[in-house]
């Protein structure tokens, strides 16, 4: 056989669009669905749905994930170079030129998960033991490297982490272009932290008559992201730890929406979409039950903590919806995640 596996997780798509395919159901993004989306575009008008990439601020909401350092590059004598005269070269040139450097957390502000983020213990061989496995089948160091230290103190002790397979450019080779539907569970639920599982989101759905068809990027608008911004830099743990809504991973009827329903992508602008700590599960189950469902089984990409509530506000006011999104994350090789500055146009 030349499959990775003989058995794949109950619902999931392994195989379904390729048995090498690495970008899931980002295939539903094809010419002519992106041609349609291109129909929502009514006034022209753009609207940046990223964070500043320095927020939230500080670790204290991820122990693990830090703000972005910028450094100036330095010359082979020591020297930074940032404001410096080009007329070392001669008295008549007259440039000055600034050059940078980034030590980027991939994960620490509006980022996209790569399928290579979340994977699961699954019996893949069909030999009573489970493997450490990723969607389609895709294998824990055979095809995603983790480095070689144990032990250290920076995140730079810790290189040669790599996804040779599954990795964050093979979204972005794609483009990600499509149609984007709001779903403004803030505006139904308010502020407050509530698990919101299917029954709740279909009476949203209908109250704005929004609608998910296949192929759609679905954002999901509870304003979490908003009180992050207005914290500027220094984010409360115990505020936000109690704040706006969030998906319930444990809502089995939630699940299967998200697989019936077709959706490309998912995108909140709350820390994982799904809640976390999520609601207790039974015997052997997954911490992220929505992440194993959308990354391992289905090979939909989740985005996070993206800044929606400007778009989400100018949308109900103009009685819509829908709107054409352009998100590609960086074309970074062997990447688990990405930042990302994604456009809606509406």
């Amino acid at each position: 056989m030349t499959k990775r596996w003989k058995n794949r997780p109950e619902g999931s798509t392994w195989g379904d669009f390729g048995e090498d395919d690495q970008t899931g159901r980002l295939a539903l993004l094809t010419p002519e669905r992106v041609r349609r989306a291109a129909a929502e575009i009514h006034d022209g008008r753009s609207w940046c749905l990223s964070l500043p990439l320095d927020f939230p601020g500080g670790n204290k909401l991820n122990e693990r994930r830090h703000p972005p350092r910028l450094f100036a590059t330095v010359t082979a004598k020591g020297q930074p170079w940032f404001n410096q005269p080009l007329n070392v070269n001669g008295p008549d040139f007259t440039d000055v030129v600034s050059d940078d450097a980034v030590l980027l957390h991939c994960q620490y502000s509006t980022q996209w998960d790569a399928l290579a983020h979340v994977g699961g213990l699954f019996d893949a061989d069909g030999d009573g033991e489970p493997e450490r496995v990723y969607y389609n089948g895709w294998r824990a160091e055979e095809h995603i490297f983790a480095p070689a230290n144990t032990h250290g103190h920076d995140c730079s002790d810790f290189e040669g982490s790599h996804a040779d397979r599954l990795g964050i450019e093979n979204m972005a080779a794609t483009g990600v272009q499509g149609r984007g539907v709001m779903i403004d569970l803030r505006h139904h639920l308010g502020d407050a932290r509530t698990y919101v599982g299917y029954d709740d989101l279909m009476r949203v759905m209908e109250a704005d008559g929004a609608e998910v068809e296949e192929g759609d990027m679905v954002c999901f608008h509870t304003g979490w992201a908003q009180r992050v911004l207005e914290m500027d830099r220094d984010p409360s743990v115990e505020i936000l730890h109690d704040a706006c809504a969030v998906l319930d991973g444990r809502d089995a009827k939630l699940l299967n929406w998200v697989t019936d329903s077709g959706a490309a992508v998912l995108i909140a602008d709350n820390y994982a979409v799904e809640g976390h700590p999520s609601r207790p599960g039974e015997g052997k189950h997954a911490v992220l039950p929505l992440h194993e469902h959308c990354l391992f089984k289905l090979g939909v990409h989740l985005g996070e903590l993206w800044h929606l509530t400007p778009l989400a506000a100018h949308l109900r006011a103009a009685g819509r919806t829908r709107f054409f999104l352009t998100a590609p994350p960086l074309r970074l090789p062997g990447a688990v995640g990405s930042p990302l500055t994604p456009v809606a146009t509406t």
